[in-house]
């Protein structure tokens, strides 16, 4: 089975080192046992597949961009978004990838008020508490109507959203290790994200995540497709 990755933003060098190339390389690793083959197209630099039947299934990654933000590739990735839709391909959204599905099917995405959620967070999904690493300060603040949360925190409402049963999105970041977070910590969190919040989630590094459980549930959402 094929998966698309729709990349929409660059990886740090470091993660680049660790799993030889961009977050399709993360993604594969994170999804890797499962049968799948995997091609990367890079939206974010106007990279774009021929449609929706160019792979089995898709994934959106995650990006330092807003959703809301004025960039040419934007409205080219929420038309192939709601293309997906209708096609009926299985589609995974993940940080980012939650946020341009939820706008792109019309709910809304802000810069949240409340700040940063940067490393181990504890989130209530399909009724079960998992912990899973976030980084992120916008958040999908209305989702589209016909969506439905099943996912949230106490800094987060709208965590993770179904559509029906071919689009499932997640605001934290499954495929994020502990070394990942440490690598962000150092490289992209400082001087943007408050230093209460590096130190705090620095000391919770070597905490248990449940990212192995959000992966096998992406995997078999995926294969609803094959």
């Amino acid at each position: 089975m094929k998966i698309g990755i729709l990349i929409t933003g660059h990886a740090i060098p470091e993660f680049h080192e660790d799993f030889g190339g961009d977050y399709d390389a993360v993604f594969a690793h994170m999804l890797r046992g499962h049968g799948f083959t995997f091609q990367g197209y890079d939206v974010v630099d106007g990279e774009f597949p021929d449609g929706p039947e160019s792979a089995d299934g898709w994934l959106i990654t995650g990006s330092k961009h807003g959703a809301y933000e004025d960039h040419d590739w934007i409205p080219p990735l929420e038309s192939l978004i709601r293309d997906i839709h209708a096609a009926g391909r299985p589609l995974v959204g993940v940080c980012f990838g939650h946020q341009i599905v939820a706008q792109a099917l019309g709910g809304k995405v802000e810069k949240f008020g409340g700040g940063w959620s940067v490393g181990r967070t504890t989130y209530k999904i399909e009724g079960q508490d998992m912990a899973i690493n976030a980084w992120h300060q916008d958040q999908v603040t209305e989702p589209p109507a016909g969506a439905k949360v099943i996912g949230s925190s106490d800094f987060c409402a709208n965590a993770a959203l179904l559509y029906g049963d071919r689009i499932y999105t997640i605001q934290p970041h499954p495929e994020f290790t502990a070394r990942m977070i440490g690598q962000l910590l150092e490289t992209r969190a400082p001087g943007v994200v408050p230093d209460e919040l590096i130190g705090a989630a620095a000391r919770e590094l070597d905490a248990p995540i449940d990212s192995d459980k959000i992966a096998v549930r992406m995997a078999e959402f995926l294969k609803q497709g094959a």
